[in-house]
This record gives C-alpha cells, sequence and structure tokens, in this order.
C-alpha cells in the first residue's frame, strides 16, 4: 500500500461531465448528481484502510451536506481485477451495508479519474454551485483511524461553506489515502 497526498486545490478549475453507471442500476452525469449548492466528487474504493476507516462518517457527512443544497458521488476507478475486493458487486454490498445516500458509479476505464487528477482513495473534490473547484482537501484529520474523537469535520465545514457563499477556505489539508489502482498499459 502506498499512501498518497493529492495536490492542493486549483480554484476555479471547472467539474469534468462523466456518465458511469451506478449500482442502483442508472447511468449517472455530473448534473444529474449535482445539487442546488454544489457538489462533492469523492474517489473511493472498498479495499482501502483509509477509505474503511472513515465511510460511516462520510455517509453522514454526505447526508448533512444534502440538506445544505450539496449533493455527493462517490466513483470508484481501481482495477477490480487486480484487486476483486472493488468489484461492481462488492460495490453494490457496501452501499448498501453503508447506506450510501449517493450515487456509487464505477469509472471502468479510469478516464474520469484520470481527467479529474485523482491520485488517492479517498480523494474530494467539492464544487460550488457554478460546478467550480472550492475544496481539495481531507474528510478529517484522522487518517485510517476508525475512531474520529473531536476531530474537526473539515470537508463538511468547507461545505457548508461553499454552499453558503460560493467560495472554499482558503487552508485546506490534503487528503491522504491508498493509490488508485490503475490498469497496466
Amino acid at each position: 500500500m502506498v499512501s498518497l497526498n493529492p495536490p492542493v486545490c486549483e480554484f476555479g478549475q471547472a467539474a469534468v461531465d462523466f456518465a458511469l453507471p451506478g449500482v442502483d442500476g442508472k447511468t449517472w452525469t455530473l448534473h444529474d448528481c449535482a445539487g442546488p449548492q454544489g457538489l462533492l466528487v469523492m474517489f473511493i474504493c472498498n479495499h482501502c484502510p483509509y477509505v474503511k476507516a472513515i465511510r460511516p462518517r462520510l455517509v453522514r457527512d454526505c447526508r448533512e451536506l444534502h440538506d445544505h443544497g450539496i449533493h455527493s458521488v462517490a466513483i470508484m476507478a481501481n482495477d477490480p481485477s487486480e484487486y476483486p475486493e472493488d468489484s461492481f458487486d462488492n460495490m453494490r454490498q457496501v452501499a448498501e451495508e453503508f447506506g450510501f445516500t449517493f450515487p456509487y458509479l464505477i469509472d471502468e476505464t479510469q478516464e474520469v479519474a484520470k481527467l479529474y487528477g485523482a491520485v488517492c482513495t479517498p480523494d474530494f473534490f467539492g464544487y460550488n454551485k457554478e460546478l467550480k473547484l472550492q475544496y481539495r482537501g481531507r474528510l478529517d484529520a484522522t487518517g485510517r483511524n476508525f475512531e474520529a474523537g473531536d476531530s474537526r469535520r473539515e470537508l463538511f465545514e468547507a461545505m457548508v461553506q461553499v454552499a453558503q457563499t460560493g467560495q472554499g477556505p482558503s487552508e485546506q489539508t490534503p487528503s491522504i489515502g491508498c493509490s488508485i489502482k490503475w490498469r497496466s498499459g
């Protein structure tokens, strides 16, 4: 497992459109996923210990962000032939088990992840209502720890700020996670 940090936020960068299949049987586009105040695009997977550690808090934060007009979408871009835990069937099981309230999509070609510049799981991209990037940071400071303790809800607070002002915080701490498992060749 290689731990990586994504680059800092490129404020104002436009969200990339996509059309990807979800575990619910529907094909989702960027505009299907966007909320009236913005969108949180998350690159996650099933096998990464960083993602496993945050899933309950992630679901909670996405549910609460929805009330602020920020919708969420999760994209899995790993190569499931090398990481069977990340298969589409297992994605469906994880989404059901943890009560995902957002679409969970598979990026089989990995093109969407490349266009976004995603480097790790989890990797968060927070957009305002114009779908311009305002947040590229971590969920919170817990890393691979399952217990949040009194850790500040950095992503949640940042996205509430985006919903209210259209702007993300000027200071952001990058996420940390496992590298995306790119297909060879």
